[in-house]
C-alpha cells in the first residue's frame, strides 16, 4: 500500500488550507492510498526521521521507502496529480 505522510501543526496556516484538500483527496483515493496525519508538535521525533524541516510537507511511501516529496500549500488539481503521478 502507497502511503502519504501529511507533515502538518494546529498554528500552520498553510496546513489549515490544505486540510479540505486532503479531505477530499482522501475520500477519491480510498483504498489505494493510506493517509497518515503526523502533528509535528505532538511526534517531532518523526520529523528528525523525514527530515522535514518546514510545514506542511507531504511524503509519499512505496513499501516504506520515500519516492516523492511536497513542500508548501499547494491547489487541489496540482496535489491530485501530484498523487496520481505516484501511483504507478
Amino acid at each position: 500500500m502507497i502511503k502519504l505522510l501529511d507533515f502538518w501543526a494546529e498554528w500552520c496556516g498553510p496546513c489549515k488550507l490544505m486540510h479540505p484538500i486532503i479531505e477530499d483527496m482522501k475520500k477519491k483515493y480510498d483504498g489505494k492510498i493510506e493517509f497518515v496525519e503526523i502533528n509535528v508538535d505532538e511526534t517531532p521525533g518523526d520529523s528528525i526521521k523525514y527530515n522535514v524541516a518546514s510545514i506542511p510537507t507531504y511524503i509519499i511511501l512505496k513499501d516504506d521507502v520515500e519516492v516523492a516529496r511536497h513542500l508548501g500549500a499547494t491547489t487541489p488539481d496540482k496535489f491530485d496529480k501530484f498523487l496520481s503521478d505516484n501511483l504507478v
